[in-house]
């Protein structure tokens, strides 16, 4: 009997344990969301980048994603690809990507906007303007475009689900920068009729608190039927 109840406390205190453990790493990845985006917000008050500042790295784009930049290029108008099955405001529609050529001969793919599709046409792409000679193109840093599930192999028609950069730069034979620029709105761009908004990156910190939560519940749970189960109800039974 002394030998079960032994077992007994011994697995109540590991699934405590564990659940406490558990519970505390979701706390700190809660706390390294909550710094990032803090480090991301500080980012995009920070004066904008030139076209010259553009990461040439990886690790460069990281470090620079969020932030505002002013480009100065010219469209590669004939590349321009419509990411499928994106929605902005609850609509469905394209996000028109257009290659944007630099002084030093890279590329950077610029994220101009979202546009409506057809709904009559599924297969008719949207008329956007890709003005002649040198523009100047205001955004944000950001990742490339986000990736959607998809069946078969990527396509290369105008219309995407995806768009793969290195895939892309082979298919065109551009040098792309490892990153894209969520164009803003202003007064070139608006002309065009896209819509531009860009939602916030998501840290989903809410989450890991909510994680958090479950986990020391089930301590606490774990506790509680132990406290009741081998203390208080053998002693219930006894006076009874």
């Amino acid at each position: 009997m002394r030998a079960r109840r032994f077992l007994v406390l011994l697995a109540a205190l590991a699934g405590v344990a564990l659940a406490a453990r558990l519970g505390l790493w979701q706390l700190s990845r809660a706390a390294e969301k909550e710094a990032q985006q803090a480090a991301l917000e500080s980012r995009g008050q920070e004066p904008p980048l030139a076209s010259a500042s553009l990461a040439h790295s990886p690790d460069e784009a990281a470090a620079q994603q969020h932030r505002r930049i002013t480009l100065q290029g010219r469209w590669i108008g004939a590349r321009t690809v419509f990411l499928d099955n994106r929605a902005m405001d609850g609509r469905a529609g394209f996000i028109v990507v257009t290659p944007l050529a630099l002084a030093d001969g890279d590329a950077v793919l610029v994220q101009r906007g979202w546009a409506p599709r057809d709904a009559a046409e599924r297969t008719r792409v949207p008329a956007v303007a890709s003005p002649e000679g040198v523009v100047t193109v205001e955004g944000r840093v950001a990742a490339p475009p986000s990736r959607l599930y998809e069946l078969g192999a990527e396509g290369q028609g105008a219309i995407r689900q995806n768009l793969d950069l290195d895939a892309f730069a082979r298919e065109t034979g551009l040098r792309l920068r490892p990153l894209s620029v969520q164009q803003a709105d202003g007064a070139a761009a608006d002309a065009d009729g896209l819509l531009r908004h860009w939602p916030a990156p998501a840290f989903d910190v809410h989450k890991h608190y909510g994680y958090a939560f479950q986990w020391f519940a089930l301590a606490a749970l774990i506790t509680g039927l132990y406290v009741w189960f081998q203390l208080v109800r053998p002693r219930l039974k006894r006076r009874a």
